[in-house]
């Protein structure tokens, strides 16, 4: 199944969920990430803490939703709220829409123990909804069940 993460600048939430869900996802989830006005850098604390985790971080990079049009996703997961009002383009409309709000750890203005801890708070809530999708989609057909599923992870 194809996630395709979206946050306004796809520079930290949406690189997190990516590389989070390709490691975890047991190639079962694989998983992209794009903004709708990427700032055309990857936040250098994304990378630090997805490596301190042991969490690949080569190819990822911050691009446009528009570099992704030809891979249709079969999911669309925002997970910042300015994301999740904005317009999608017309070719995400087959896709299952899903909003998974996740508090920004790069814009936290905190000591480097606050900030650590905020980032990986996120890697886990992320690994912790990749790990439960996994059980919960593998006898999942639905597009409404999928979609339902997804909300579901989002409130766990």
């Amino acid at each position: 199944m194809k996630l395709l993460f979206i946050c306004t600048h796809n520079r930290c939430r949406s690189i997190l969920s990516e590389a989070v869900t390709n490691f975890y996802g047991q190639d079962v989830l694989t998983a992209r990430s794009a903004g709708s006005q990427p700032v055309g850098e990857v936040h250098p604390l994304s990378l630090k803490y997805l490596q301190a985790r042991g969490i690949p971080t080569e190819g990822l990079c911050s691009q446009s939703w528009d570099e992704h049009e030809s891979w249709q996703p079969d999911v669309v997961i925002t997970v910042c709220d300015s994301a999740a009002k904005e317009t999608c383009p017309v070719w995400f409309g087959q896709s299952i829409h899903i909003h998974w709000s996740l508090a920004d750890p790069s814009a936290l203005d905190g000591d480097d123990t606050e900030v650590a801890a905020a980032f990986n708070t996120t890697i886990n809530m992320l690994k912790h909804r990749i790990e439960k999708l996994l059980q919960l989609t593998a006898s999942t057909t639905s597009h409404a069940e999928l979609a339902r599923l997804f909300n579901e992870v989002a409130k766990a």
